[in-house]
């Protein structure tokens, strides 16, 4: 099944929707990849931006969709072991990991290999390599024949798309095609683990919780804040951004002022919902993981609504919450 989309506020939606789940859509993907294109494709975390990892050109053209700085390094999607190792080295501590972790939502950094061009990895001899678990995506690796450098599929810095209409919406005047897999099943970012530094290090929170990686690793190092040098996605400043200002604040604080319209995120459903314009509820019964898979789409639609401000409140820092609370305070640190 396909279909046009149609109407953008500041242009054209030129991409073309086609069903993920269709073979021949897969096939042309995957044809579109080998001769040097761009694709938005599903993976199970947020939708992905891909071009062939071995083709420094095509690599190229997704920083120019995306506006994207060159300092910033892109993770390469696989869908096998093997592949994975033509791309980097992999200590042996990695081994389990892939074993627990893989295919999902963690990216491995490791020393990169000559087959990689340094635009994949801005110019760092380290690369971030993951195994998404998302069929589709799976189905286009190996359709291509190599491994898929995507990030993902908005304009750098805003918030990342979890439906392909997301991207439409974002990026559609700028792209051919657009494979649609529905919503993405945990909606936040893969996590990135260094397993250069010792002991190994998270560098951005995200689908694979530390908590479950610290069960098999022990006790680990973060550094997930912003820098101007990024080793890993996610990590300059200016990320996940709405165009409405976002406010992080606690439930109980004066939150209104007069003659503003509010659009409120919140975890659980708000005492006193009628004093908002709108209203988004990540999870009535207070679920983390489908609070994340929620957030995305959730500050999407607030974003349509020209409110004047979005007041977010803080969910719990345990789990998948502490990749939502990174989410929503980069988004508040921008200002938009």
């Amino acid at each position: 099944m396909c279909s046009l989309a149609h109407g953008l506020e500041n242009g054209l939606i030129t991409a073309r929707i086609a069903d993920a789940s269709d073979i021949g859509v897969i096939e042309e993907a995957a044809r579109t990849i080998r001769r040097g294109g761009v694709v938005a494709f599903p993976t199970e975390t947020v939708y992905g931006l891909g071009a062939s990892v071995a083709d420094a050109l095509a690599v190229a053209k997704i920083f120019e969709v995306k506006a994207r700085p060159r300092i910033d390094p892109i993770i390469v999607h696989v869908a096998s072991l093997e592949l994975a190792r033509l791309y980097g080295d992999f200590p042996s501590i990695a081994q389990s990991l892939m074993e627990r972790f893989w295919p999902g939502p963690l990216t491995l950094i490791v020393p990169k290999k000559p087959s990689v061009p340094p635009i994949v990895t801005a110019g760092l001899d380290t690369v971030a390599i993951r195994i998404p678990s998302h069929p589709a995506a799976l189905a286009l690796i190996r359709a291509s024949g190599c491994g898929i450098a995507a990030p993902s599929a908005n304009p750098f810095g805003f918030v990342s798309p979890t439906e392909a209409q997301h991207v439409a919406e974002q990026l559609g005047d700028k792209l051919e095609l657009i494979l649609d897999g529905g919503p993405c099943a945990i909606g936040v970012e893969s996590t990135i683990l260094s397993l250069v530094s010792n002991p190994p290090c998270v560098l951005r929170s995200g689908g694979t919780t530390i908590e479950e990686l610290e069960s098999i690793l022990g006790r680990l190092e973060t550094a997930v804040g912003a820098t101007k040098r990024p080793q890993a996605p996610g990590q300059l400043a200016r990320h996940y951004a709405t165009r409405t200002r976002l406010e992080i604040a606690e439930e109980g604080s004066d939150e209104s002022r007069s003659d503003e319209r509010l659009g409120l995120l919140s975890l659980l459903p708000p005492s006193l919902p009628h004093q908002y314009a709108a209203l988004e509820v990540l999870s009535p019964l207070g679920d983390l993981r489908e609070a994340a898979a929620n957030l995305f789409g959730a500050l999407h639609r607030l974003d349509r609504l020209a409110l004047d401000r979005i007041i977010a409140r803080p969910v719990r820092e345990e789990g998948l919450g502490i990749a939502i609370m990174d989410r929503l305070r980069r988004c508040a640190a921008n200002k938009t």
